[in-house]
């Protein structure tokens, strides 16, 4: 079935749940972003799952016109594995935020990663706890304030980027609320990977952290301030691309062009085996208050944990007839009870 055919347009995506965000919330624009993508592809929406935990961007699924759960706190991924892995036809789209994915639900979120779970995480990263109202979050820089941080916040935030990259995600990406084509893109270039995709999304919480990504998105900033990550090219930035980024043995760091030349810049390659270079990018801003990258840090190829399921299971038919339950199960020490 072709687009065409299909018919699908952005409305075909949307259900008749009123959207229950605060007025002027990111996630509104992330939710625009997601449908007009999906009408532009050649599949069924009976064929896309969203999954979502708790916290504000977790009420995604009410939202789009596809099969979808409301699931539990930071569980969303362990649930997308098993929707994934016993039917690989679908696409499986995660919605989380950076309390749901960052704090309860950090193992899940690495272990799908580590695992190459054939799933789609979107992170939609505020730094606050919204729907509890305003706590501080794991991405919280140090000394915010909160009500639960009245004094400053005290813990070091993560980077969600760096802690998906030390897992060994296959894809990760990081976009922008604000940024709709820069969104979508990241959108399909997750959507045709095979394996586990991340993309971290900065998106404004206006209630309790507004204008946290000013320096990315503010007119008289973004063009200062947005490292664009393209595969193949040398990084530049900067109003007039006067500023780069250099590789050196302490890691990467911002030059001036004209100071070291074009020959210093780091040419991005994404599709590099060893993470430790988009690592090294990764920890270039440990928070959008400066040149932040955005783009794909990192897309490889590796067997995905469907794909390998499914080979065990063909093999295991196989044999069937082969093996022995009731050797299994008195294999180890065994007892009676009267």
């Amino acid at each position: 079935m072709t687009t065409q055919e299909a018919g699908y347009s952005r409305t075909d995506f949307q259900t008749d749940q009123e959207v229950r965000w605060c007025p002027g919330c990111g996630d509104y624009t992330i939710l625009a972003s997601v449908q007009t993508f999906l009408a532009t592809l050649d599949l069924e929406r009976e064929r896309h799952v969203f999954i979502s935990g708790i916290g504000c961007a977790s009420r995604f699924p009410y939202y789009m016109n596809t099969y979808g759960m409301h699931s539990i706190h930071g569980r969303a991924p362990a649930i997308a594995s098993g929707v994934a892995t016993a039917n690989p036809d679908l696409t499986v789209w995660v919605i989380t935020g950076d309390g749901d994915s960052l704090s309860i639900g950090g193992n899940h979120l690495i272990h799908a990663m580590r695992r190459n779970v054939n799933i789609k995480i979107l992170l939609f990263n505020n730094q606050i706890y919204g729907l509890t109202k305003g706590q501080y979050s794991p991405t919280s820089e140090i000394g915010k304030l909160t009500k639960t941080s009245p004094m400053g916040s005290i813990d070091y935030p993560f980077n969600p980027i760096s802690v998906v990259l030390g897992a060994e995600a296959t894809f990760v990406a990081r976009t922008i609320d604000m940024d709709r084509k820069h969104t979508t893109s990241m959108l399909q270039a997750a959507y045709e990977h095979k394996g586990s995709a991340f993309i971290e999304i900065y998106q404004n919480c206006n209630v309790f952290n507004d204008k946290a990504f000013l320096t990315l998105t503010g007119r008289e900033d973004r063009d200062a301030n947005r490292i664009y990550l393209e595969d193949g090219k040398p990084i530049l930035f900067g109003v007039n691309q006067e500023y780069g980024v250099s590789m050196t043995p302490g890691g990467a760091r911002i030059v001036e062009v004209a100071e070291v030349g074009m020959d210093a810049i780091h040419v991005h390659q994404a599709a590099n085996p060893d993470p430790s270079m988009a690592f090294a990018l990764s920890r270039l801003a440990h928070g959008p208050s400066g040149p932040t990258p955005i783009g794909v840090f990192r897309q490889v190829e590796r067997e995905h944990y469907g794909s390998m399921m499914a080979s065990q299971l063909d093999a295991a038919l196989e044999k069937r007839g082969e093996g022995d339950l009731g050797k299994l199960l008195t294999s180890a020490g065994t007892w009676t009870v009267d």
